[in-house]
Parts: structure tokens; C-alpha cells; sequence
């Protein structure tokens, strides 16, 4: 059972994570180099559990506990008596390799890793430890301390006997475990990012602005919000490492030029507020293409037996918001429709409509 939780990084990940714990009853750690990182992360937790409070979701007593499990340190020696311990440092291989190494020898034997990576292999960083089996992928979405889906990422090597006490400890967080293997994007970042890399290349090619395609998106897909806005939340040069750590899979993944060219910068997409109304051939080509992005990439996902197409539903519905997803797609559309829309999307295949 997991009672102590050790947080590496105080960010806007790390933090989430911490209050999802915090909340639970459970002694949480976070650890971060950086003073000023904790100093932010002790606001944001105080300002959290006041909120709560004040809509009625926490009593004061309720409150005034969950801030009394929480310990800050930037001494990585804290992290000594958890029995899971989440990495949510900077999407860095080297760096969270380095990371294991530091860390191992200061854990008991039965504790669990596991890292908050959402676009680098859990394989790849755990062979820097000594007992890989150890490690696994706990990849929350943001907000971590609102989104209830994390996917389980389990390796060849992830020990079974891990997961009893992590899914117990994800039913104690409120979390709902979406299990999937050890594959570039996992389950949903795997459709997710393709879809958004999709729209910078509708944009790129002038077929439609940022809040058209967005507008299209919510209307056509019911997406709760469009690719746009969703990257500015998460940020253009997240989404460009993302796609990076895809493009192995083969050149209908590789970074559209406008995302690369974001990824540079750090700056966020610009979306007007009322969008021009599309013509009809445009809106036709930005559906079209957006669905075939989505359906391309999951339905490998799941021939490659990476997530179950449950659990691809579920989590395209919950923790991305879709009401259309790949899943439901698959089964509303004939078959020959399905390879239309894949068909445009491959590189070579795309046409796009004039501009409205």
C-alpha cells in the first residue's frame, strides 16, 4: 500500500500531482532544486485548498490536514522513505536519467518509480536504473489536480506486482487508470498530437486562420476546445518536442514547419476572437483533415494492441474532451469514408481547399 508519495519537481505537473495527494491524506514530498519554485508551489497549494474550501468541497479541518501531509525540500534526500516516487522534472532524457541514478540509492527496496514523461519512452529512462522493474509511466494530464485520466504506462520489465498498489493508489487520488504499453505518445498523445500537428499544417498552408480551424474543431468534432487554444495551454514548444518524439514512427509524424518554428520561441499561438466564416470547400478540407489526423495514428494504436479501444475512448472522452473520437469515428463511418480521410492526411496525399 502507498501511504508516502515523493514529488521530483515543483512545477505546474509536480504541483497538480501534489494536490491530488495532498487531498487523499497522503504524506507528500516535493522536491525542487529551485526556492523559488516551492515558494510558488506552497501559494498555489494554500490558494487551491482555500478555494476548495470556500465552494464547499473541503471543511477547514479537511483543509488545514491536507496542508499538514505536505513537505517542501531541495534536499533529494527527501524522497528517502516514500514508497512511490513521481519524476515530473523537465522533458529531458539525460536529465531524468541522471535523476534515476541519483535517486536509487537513496530509496527503499519496495518502492515504486515512476515517471510523468508524455513524450519520452518509460523504457528509456528506466534503464538508468539498476532495477527497471521498479518503474513505470504514471502520465497525468493537466490540470493534473482536475483531469481524472492517467495512463499506466507498463515496460517489458515493469515488475507485475506494481500494479495492485498503483491502482490503489490512483482509486485513493480520484484518478481513473487508463492502462496502455510503452509506445511513442502512449494511447492518447499518439492521436492527440498528430490532430494538433494537422492544424499548424492547415494554418501553414494557408487553408484556414488559428480561430477558424479551432472554430471547426469544436463544431465538427466536438472538441471542447480547439487545437489552438488546447497548445497555448500546454504551450507550442511542448507540443514540438511531443511531435518529435513521434517522428520515428514515420513521416506522416514528422513537426509541421509553423510548429517548428514555434517551438523555438516561447510564445503562444495568436487566435482571434471572431473568426471570418470559412467557405464551404475550406471547412470541408479542415474537418476532413483533422478527422483523418485523429484516425490515422489511433487506429495503428490499437492494431498494435498499445490501448484497448475502450480505454481510447474513454480517455479521448475524459481527459481530452472529444465527444467525437477516433473510436466513435470508426464506428459511425463506412469503411471506405475511414480511408478517405486517411488518405489525405499521408504525406504526399494532402490538397488543400483555397483559402476562405
Amino acid at each position: 500500500m502507498i501511504r508516502s508519495v515523493a514529488i521530483i519537481g515543483a512545477g505546474t505537473m509536480g504541483g497538480g500531482i501534489a494536490l491530488t495527494c495532498l487531498k487523499a491524506g497522503l504524506r507528500t514530498v516535493v522536491m525542487d532544486k529551485a526556492e523559488a519554485a516551492l515558494d510558488r508551489l506552497r501559494i498555489r497549494i494554500q490558494d487551491h485548498l482555500a478555494r476548495e474550501v470556500s465552494k464547499g468541497r473541503l471543511d477547514a479541518e479537511q483543509a488545514d490536514a491536507a496542508a499538514e501531509h505536505l513537505v517542501l525540500s531541495r534536499d533529494l534526500r527527501a524522497v528517502s522513505t516514500a514508497d512511490l516516487v513521481i519524476e515530473a522534472v523537465f522533458e529531458d532524457l539525460e536529465i531524468k536519467r541522471r535523476l534515476m541514478r541519483e535517486i536509487e540509492p537513496l530509496l527503499g527496496r519496495q518502492a515504486i518509480v515512476a515517471t510523468n514523461t508524455s513524450c519520452l519512452l518509460v523504457r528509456d529512462i528506466a534503464v538508468a536504473l539498476d532495477d527497471p522493474g521498479r518503474m513505470l509511466g504514471l502520465h497525468y494530464f493537466s490540470p493534473a489536480e482536475i483531469s481524472p485520466i492517467v495512463e499506466v504506462v507498463t515496460t517489458e520489465a515493469t515488475r507485475a506486482d506494481l500494479r495492485e498498489p498503483v491502482l490503489g493508489f490512483l482509486a485513493a487520488t480520484g484518478k481513473s487508470p487508463l492502462p496502455c504499453k510503452d509506445s511513442p505518445g502512449f494511447a492518447l498523445n499518439r492521436f492527440f498530437c498528430p490532430y494538433c500537428n494537422e492544424a499548424v499544417r492547415l494554418l501553414d498552408e494557408g487553408v484556414a486562420t488559428t480561430g477558424q480551424i479551432d472554430a471547426v474543431a469544436c463544431e465538427v468534432l466536438g472538441a471542447a476546445a480547439g487545437p489552438f487554444r488546447v497548445m497555448n495551454l500546454t504551450k507550442p514548444a511542448i507540443m514540438f518536442k511531443a511531435m518529435e518524439s513521434l517522428a520515428a514512427l514515420g513521416p506522416f509524424y514528422a513537426p509541421a514547419q509553423g510548429l517548428r518554428e514555434m517551438g523555438s520561441v516561447a510564445r503562444d499561438w495568436v487566435i482571434e476572437g471572431e473568426p471570418a466564416p470559412l467557405a464551404a470547400s475550406a471547412r470541408r478540407t479542415v474537418a476532413d483533415r483533422l478527422a483523418g489526423a485523429m484516425l490515422l495514428p489511433a487506429l495503428d494504436a490499437m492494431a498494435a494492441g498499445i490501448v484497448t479501444p475502450a480505454d481510447l475512448d474513454r480517455g479521448a472522452r475524459e481527459a481530452l474532451r472529444f465527444t467525437r473520437t477516433p473510436v466513435s469515428l470508426r464506428a459511425q463511418l463506412p469503411p471506405d469514408e475511414i480511408s478517405r480521410l486517411i488518405a489525405l492526411v499521408r504525406p504526399g496525399n494532402r490538397v488543400a481547399a483555397s483559402p476562405a
